[in-house]
Parts: C-alpha cells; sequence; structure tokens
C-alpha cells in the first residue's frame, strides 16, 4: 500500500511504505518532510491540529487535572492524572505498620540471639533488618498504583484521545511512559533519568522503530542549578523547557514549553518554530502535560 505525503508548497506524491518515517525532499520546492508524521497527523484528532496551546492546572481537586485551550482560548480538551487516594491512604498504613513491624522484629531478634553472643546479636539484627525493608518495599510497590494520564474530549470523560501510561510501579535510575493514541496504537515512549535530571531536568521520546523523536530539556543549565539551590524563588526561577528535534540535529529548537508568571500554574506549548509539523502534536502534548505533572510543578 502506498503512502501519499502533502507538502507545504501544495503537491502531493506517493511513496512506498518503506519510506515511512523517513525525511524525503519534495521534488517540486525541495522542502524536506517526514512521511510518517505527516501521516500521522492526518490520522490525528482536530484538538491536536494547532502549533499553541495553553494550559492550567485545576487546584483544589484531589486528582491533578488540566483545561487545555487553543491560542484564542476555546477549549479543546481536559487531562486528567488520578492520584487514587485511597490505595495512597492504604500503602502509607501500611508503610507505618510494616515499619513497626520491622523494629520489633530487629530488636527481638537482636535480644534473643544477645544471649548468645554479642557479635552474632549484631549479626541478627541487621540480617533482620534487610530482610524487613526489602519486604516491606516490595509490598509498599506492590500497593501503590500506576498513575496513568489520560486526554478527553472535555470533563464528561465520554471520549478519551489520548493516554500517557506509567509504564512501571518502581524505578531507580530511568522512569518510562507510554503514549498511546485513542485506538490504542502506540506513539511513542517518554524516559526520565534521575542521575541526569540532578544537574538539569531532561526528558526524551523515542517513536515505536527506536528512533529518537525529540529532546525536552530545561532552558538554562546556570538558571537549573539554580533552581536546586535556591528553589523556585517566588516564580522567578519557574523551570521552562525547550524542545529539540531528535533526527540528528540536536541543536534545532522545536517547540517551547513555558510556565507564565501567574498566581496559578499557567503553561504555555509553542510549537511555531515547527511550521512543518515533523513533531506529532499528540506527542508534544503528552510530553509538556508530563514536564508538568511528571516532575511535581
Amino acid at each position: 500500500m502506498s503512502l501519499v505525503v502533502s507538502c507545504t508548497c501544495g503537491e502531493s506524491y506517493k511513496l512506498k511504505q518503506e519510506f515511512a518515517g523517513r525525511l524525503v525532499k519534495c521534488p517540486s520546492c525541495g522542502a524536506e518532510i517526514r512521511a510518517a508524521a505527516i501521516e500521522r497527523r492526518a490520522q490525528a484528532d482536530p484538538a491536536f491540529d494547532r502549533d499553541q496551546f495553553l494550559l492550567r492546572q485545576q487546584h483544589l481537586a484531589i486528582n491533578q487535572k488540566y483545561h487545555v485551550w487553543d491560542e484564542e482560548g476555546n477549549a479543546i480538551m481536559f487531562v486528567e492524572r488520578p492520584t487514587h487516594l485511597l490505595r495512597t491512604i492504604l500503602v502509607a498504613l501500611a508503610a507505618v505498620f510494616g515499619g513497626v513491624i520491622l523494629v520489633l522484629s530487629v530488636v527481638l531478634a537482636g535480644v534473643a540471639l544477645a544471649k548468645v553472643s554479642p557479635a552474632l546479636a549484631v549479626a541478627g539484627a541487621t540480617l533482620a533488618a534487610a530482610v524487613g525493608l526489602c519486604g516491606l518495599l516490595a509490598v509498599i510497590v506492590w500497593l501503590s498504583p500506576k498513575r496513568h494520564v489520560t486526554f478527553y474530549r472535555d470533563e464528561s470523560k465520554t471520549e478519551r484521545l489520548l493516554d500517557v501510561l506509567q509504564d512501571h510501579k518502581f524505578w531507580l535510575i530511568k522512569a518510562t511512559y507510554t503514549i498511546r493514541d485513542a485506538a490504542g496504537e502506540r506513539l511513542g515512549v517518554l524516559h526520565k533519568n534521575y542521575l541526569y535530571n540532578f544537574f538539569r531536568k531532561r526528558w526524551d521520546c523515542i517513536g515505536p522503530d527506536g528512533a529518537m523523536i525529540c529532546v525536552a530539556r530545561e532552558d538554562s543549565l546556570l538558571l537549573s542549578l539554580l533552581r536546586r539551590w535556591i528553589g523556585p524563588l517566588l516564580g522567578v526561577l519557574r523551570a521552562n523547557f525547550l524542545i529539540f528535534d531528535g533526527d540528528g540535529d540536536s541543536d534545532r529548537v522545536i517547540g517551547e514549553f513555558n510556565r507564565k508568571f501567574t498566581i496559578l500554574d499557567r503553561y504555555a506549548l509553542d510549537l511555531r518554530a515547527d511550521p512543518q509539523r515533523t513533531l506529532d502534536r499528540r506527542i508534544a502534548l503528552a510530553l509538556g502535560v508530563m514536564l508538568d505533572t511528571g516532575e511535581r510543578r
């Protein structure tokens, strides 16, 4: 089956499916076009068919909720990331109860073995503490819920547009989130490395074929370090991100995600630097939401 590609100059032509995902040149004007990106755009919902998105987080809500508008202030989407309050409380209670049991187990083991040998008591208490701590962490992870992000048409939540799925409950270094469209097709995977984020926050997006789609980094290394040392400083040092093209050109900025200087959390996702829309707008918006909720801002 052939792939129909349309250029901004108005020309359209057909390619073989083997060219999907590649950059091709328009024979008429010479402009470079990413075939897969244009194919996905044709299939995407009209709500994503724009270059600017305005987001506002809803406060005084148990779940994390966002309202998304277009550049003219028209509501186009509703986003929710449940906190699973009851399960979170259950995890907290389990942690407290397990911690008490752990302390008692260590003390009893130490007292019992102290009658035999002080050295054996120390070794036994250490072993009991290690085993008990591992068991407690395993129970906490098992009880903890995954927190997926869902994009809906509106607050009625009757029509789902996009999902960002938390892949694992527990991670040490890298966290990953899978982006799926309304039909369940995987669009990409977001990666966050905690070691790298210690100095400068960064998120990578990898496509289904393993190729890098885009990279989001804090706008300045110096500002990133200042935020770590002295905090946001009443919003003056608010974290903004630049989105870079992932196709071997890491210096080409194709978008920005900026926090507005307001009392309430308001954000602007600006993709006007990518007029050919090489970056799927669904991926860009999913990334924007995770740059906030995934960083606990």
